[in-house]
């Protein structure tokens, strides 16, 4: 009893500390990659600015520049503990910070309850992680970044290989391979009938890697999930009047939101295989 509830202790620690990383990456990450678009756009020897990645600068408040502290950067409870503001200028902190933490947290949690202390529960819970961060980032900045979504489809077929997702390789690369071509298909169609682009390039990316992960069987109720939440969303975003003035939905949340489900419930009932 002691040792269960030290390695779910373990556990839910773990997954709190890599939903702390994760907002890192889905805040820093887009800087990142436009400043290297400027940058390779300008051409010009500019002198090189300073240094920001993933590790540099320390996390700090965007409202004021405070440096956070250790005691201000513990998952979920520093912001409890702040309640949910900087300690310096009193700004308000976002939510979504604690709320990706926790639901990182939980994914973790049913990973490792269900695979065990495992490698396959590790992989489902870095898949989930990579879902989890690709949906925030599409949904700031309408982008899926290849620096995620090509290594998640490599780790797909690697996670078959070793079998580690339970599935087989050819059935992995049927699902890399339908998935991409399943939304390239659409998003030509839909192109060539309206002369709009209806989703970027990164989607394809994204169901390419969901269908590696999951197989080809599951692209239909990826889709299909994909397809009828984004609907939804639509539609109260239309009700609250807070649709873009594009018009333009992110899909990648949709698909990410797809791929939790299907990677924990399995394929929709109703569906042929």
């Amino acid at each position: 009893m002691v040792n269960d509830s030290i390695m779910w202790s373990g556990v839910v620690a773990l997954g709190l500390v890599v939903g702390s990383f994760l907002n890192v990456v889905i805040h820093r990450l887009p800087r990142m990659l436009e400043a290297q678009w400027a940058d390779a756009e300008s051409g010009a020897g500019l002198p090189p600015p300073k240094p920001y990645n993933i590790a540099v600068p320390r996390s700090h408040c965007p409202h004021c520049g405070h440096t956070l502290s250790w005691v201000e950067n513990i998952p979920v409870f520093s912001y409890l503990g702040l309640k949910g503001r900087c300690r310096q200028c009193q700004a308000p902190i976002g939510w979504r910070y604690p709320a990706i933490e926790l639901f990182t947290a939980v994914l973790f949690a049913w990973s490792f309850y269900r695979y065990g202390l495992s490698g396959t529960a590790l992989a489902w819970a870095g898949f989930a992680a990579a879902l989890v961060t690709l949906a925030a980032i599409d949904a700031d900045t309408r982008l899926l970044p290849d620096a995620i979504t090509q290594p998640l489809v490599w780790s797909g077929l690697l996670a078959a290989t070793l079998g580690l997702s339970h599935i087989s390789l050819s059935t992995a690369i049927w699902g890399a391979v339908a998935g991409y071509l399943f939304l390239w298909s659409v998003y030509w169609l839909f192109k060539g009938v309206t002369g709009k682009e209806g989703m970027g390039q990164g989607d394809f990316k994204l169901l390419a890697a969901m269908g590696a992960w999951l197989g080809w069987p599951a692209l239909l109720s990826l889709v299909l999930i994909a397809s009828l939440t984004g609907i939804a969303g639509g539609l109260w975003l239309r009700m609250r009047q807070r649709m873009p003035e594009d018009g333009y939905i992110p899909f990648g949340p949709f698909l990410a939101l797809a791929g939790l489900w299907v990677m924990a419930f399995g394929h929709l009932p109703w569906m042929p295989f």
